[in-house]
């Protein structure tokens, strides 16, 4: 059976198209509007990337599904990628003021991840990680939901509250919207990993249902406007023992890498 968490790479494209990017402020409360070191975790295809870049941000992108880092590559080709987890992070201790994880946290095998992380962070660093959610408070986004699939994401102030590695978590939310349209809406269902390890028949009837949807509730050529609200997190890496012995600084030398370089603003209504 094909691991989901792999499964991305098959439908890059449609990922890249499909998936939302993320609000500027957001990216900005997450990682700060002054210049830092950023390993991003999880980037994909780039879609935060590319907003940290905007910001100044100097960015380490990885992804263990080496597809969706070459899409990262088309549009940055400037930034370092390396294909890489976050259980083996390819960097010496204390390389990065921030580490930051776009709707990536609920892959990571926790117990190994966690502890990665804090050990590539510089003292006083940081662990962000921010979810695009649709708003389902308003029927026909959660009628949309329902059709194609569960979001891939978890209570992320819970998971970092829950190691004692990062302490205080703070958190925020960033409404946004994205229009889609009927072509874009069958990629979005695609970019779900839950439709995108489908066989082609399951897929095409997914697909179908998906039209039927759009065309029911859709606005024609002009599309809809679908709403998401960031969800963000941050957490200070806690003060820890210097690492000691040469044989953990040993392990830890990267491996091959690839490098190349309820609210009043929202509308509660079905679009019928």
């Amino acid at each position: 059976m094909t691991d989901p968490s792999r499964s991305f790479g098959s439908v890059v494209d449609a990922y890249d198209r499909a998936r939302p990017s993320y609000p500027r402020e957001a990216a900005a409360w997450l990682v700060g509007e002054q210049p830092v070191t950023v390993l991003e975790l999880g980037a994909g295809t780039g879609k935060l990337t590319e907003v940290l870049v905007a910001l100044g941000h100097d960015v380490h992108a990885t992804d263990p599904d080496e597809q969706m880092l070459e899409k990262l590559r088309e549009r940055l080709p400037e930034v370092r990628t390396s294909v890489a987890s976050a259980e083996a992070i390819p960097a010496p201790d204390a390389s990065y003021d921030v580490v930051v994880v776009a709707q990536a946290l609920h892959w990571f095998d926790h117990d190994v991840a966690f502890p990665e992380i804090a050990r590539v962070l510089k003292p006083g660093g940081r662990l962000a990680a921010v979810w695009n959610q649709r708003d389902e408070r308003i029927p026909w986004v959660r009628k949309l939901g329902a059709l194609i699939g569960s979001q891939d994401q978890q209570d992320s102030g819970e998971v970092l509250e829950a190691t004692p590695l990062f302490d205080p978590v703070e958190t925020e939310t960033f409404r946004h919207w994205q229009v889609v349209d009927r072509t874009s809406i069958q990629e979005l269902a695609l970019s779900r990993s839950n439709v995108a390890v489908l066989d082609a028949e399951a897929r095409a009837e997914k697909l179908a249902e998906v039209v039927a949807f759009y065309d029911d509730y859709g606005r024609g050529m002009d599309g809809m406007q679908l709403p998401y609200r960031a969800s963000c997190y941050r957490g200070t890496v806690v003060d820890r023992p210097a690492a000691g012995g040469s044989t953990e600084e040993t392990r830890r030398e990267p491996g091959p890498v690839t490098d190349d370089g309820a609210d009043p603003d929202v509308l509660l209504i079905d679009f019928r």
